[in-house]
């Protein structure tokens, strides 16, 4: 009986091995926020026209070099050209100088109808001097009277007459003037210009082809000029500061890993992901790059040297580890990473620590 009881205790000696154990160590440690993302060029934007209709002609190829103002695309408007022959035409006729004869012509019309009112009014005169002295009839005094009042209406009328075809000129002129401008301006939205000075990275069109306002027709940016877009999580956003410095390893350079510094934060966030964009700016780019290469990367917000540090599988409720004599030790931690948490105090180098089973 004895000799059973032996062999059962040997056999749950075997199936409960002793645990292992791990003593804190010195180590650096670095704690950082992990993101995402895709390389931009500098400016970077997508180009649209402002009206729809078929591609006349395209002035550019992707990868050429680009300036502020020139043309990349224009689209057919022989309507628009024509429109704008019209209104030149009408600027033209509403001229001021091709009216001064119209102007002329009025004011020589107001220039007789003084001089008519000015003799009729003497000749009234006359004939008043006449019945005073009782010569000549009533009605011939009458005659001059409405002779006199008539001419005085034409002068006056030729006068308002004169002032109105001013006004009217100048109005028409005016707005001549304004359907020329207003012509020429509608005749520039046929014309895509480049709003950079920078690179053709893709034309997603082709002569003859219609575009439309709600496609881009082309991507512009900077040359060999590039930011990281980074997707930071909402959780981790308030750990981000300008200037921190970004560990980047692009997919296309996975052999490497590039510094960067954040630049920017975007302060509204994507509702849909539930991340802030973020973005960083080399200290020195690779150099060959393209944009929208997607990487990895890691913002450093803090790092310490020959932190106590400890796995982080040996921490249980954020603040507590066993020791190998089964003993449960309050903690505090500080820095962490994906590994490692640092522990400030409540162990030594030389405790002996176990995962607990609790």
């Amino acid at each position: 009986m004895s000799k059973l009881f032996i062999v059962v205790f040997l056999l749950t000696l075997s199936c409960h091995p002793k645990k292992e154990f791990i003593h804190p160590i010195h180590k650096n440690i670095t704690q950082s926020v992990y993101a995402s993302g895709n390389v931009i060029s500098r400016d970077q934007y997508q180009a649209f026209t402002i009206i729809s209709g078929i591609v006349d002609h395209i002035y550019v190829s992707e990868g050429d070099s680009i300036k502020i103002g020139d043309k990349i695309l224009t689209i057919a408007n022989e309507s628009q050209k024509l429109n704008i022959e019209n209104a030149r035409l009408s600027a033209a006729y509403a001229n001021d100088k091709a009216n001064e004869g119209k102007l002329s012509e009025a004011k020589m019309n107001i220039s007789l109808a003084k001089s008519k009112m000015l003799n009729d009014s003497i000749l009234l005169e006359r004939q008043k001097q006449l019945w005073a002295q009782n010569i000549g009839s009533k009605i011939e005094l009458e005659q001059r009277t409405l002779a006199y009042e008539a001419s005085k209406t034409t002068y006056f009328s030729s006068t308002e007459k004169y002032i109105e075809l001013g006004r009217t000129l100048k109005l028409s002129a005016l707005q001549s003037k304004n359907n020329l401008s207003l012509a020429s301006k509608l005749e520039t939205d046929y014309t895509l210009k480049s709003m950079i000075n920078g690179v053709i990275y893709s034309l997603n069109i082709s002569e003859g082809e219609i575009a439309t306002p709600q496609k881009p027709v082309a991507t512009l940016g900077k040359i060999n000029d590039f930011i990281l877009e980074m997707q930071v999580d909402e959780y981790d956003i308030v750990q981000i500061k300008i200037g921190l410095p970004v560990m980047v390893v692009l997919n296309s350079h996975q052999d490497k890993v590039f510094e960067a510094r954040v630049s920017k934060i975007n302060p509204m966030m994507n509702l849909q992901s539930k991340t802030f964009l973020v973005e960083a700016e080399f200290v020195q780019q690779p150099e060959i790059l393209y944009p929208n290469v997607s990487f990895e990367a890691n913002i450093i917000i803090n790092s310490k040297e020959n932190a106590v540090l400890i796995p982080r599988e040996y921490l249980w409720n954020d603040s507590l580890v066993t020791k190998s004599n089964g003993q449960d030790v309050v903690v505090k931690t500080g820095l962490k990473d994906y590994k490692m948490i640092e522990i400030l105090s409540g162990l030594g180098l030389d405790d002996e620590l176990i995962i607990s089973d609790k």
